[in-house]
């Protein structure tokens, strides 16, 4: 949760990339963007990591470091099923995070 200066800002750097803006955009709506998985619920379990680098276009370790990064800013969660893993939008952390903001501004 971005409570201080520093955690508001690491977390607009997490945002400072028009593919991760993208990410959480088509999170938001995943059954909107995403085909089916087989494992996996898209809304509930959240989306694989490879629809997600198919949709952008581009390797399995270039989505997995935009993924990492969005993680670590407490923007998504994770979850493993099977070996896939899934993410999904952390809906409580954004809107702390517009609140931090828009308390700092």
């Amino acid at each position: 949760m971005p409570t201080s200066p520093d955690d508001v800002e690491s977390t607009l750097r997490a945002l400072a990339s028009d593919r991760r803006l993208l990410i959480l955009e088509w999170l938001k709506r995943p059954k909107a963007h995403f085909r089916p998985q087989v494992d996996g619920d898209l809304v509930k379990d959240g989306v694989c990591a490879v629809l997600i680098a198919e949709k952008l276009g581009v390797s399995q370790p270039t989505v997995s470091e935009h993924l990492k990064i969005l993680a670590q800013a407490g923007l998504v969660t994770t979850k493993r099923v099977k070996q896939w893993t899934f993410y999904k939008r952390d809906e409580a952390q954004i809107a702390r995070l517009k609140t931090a903001i828009i308390e700092k501004v």
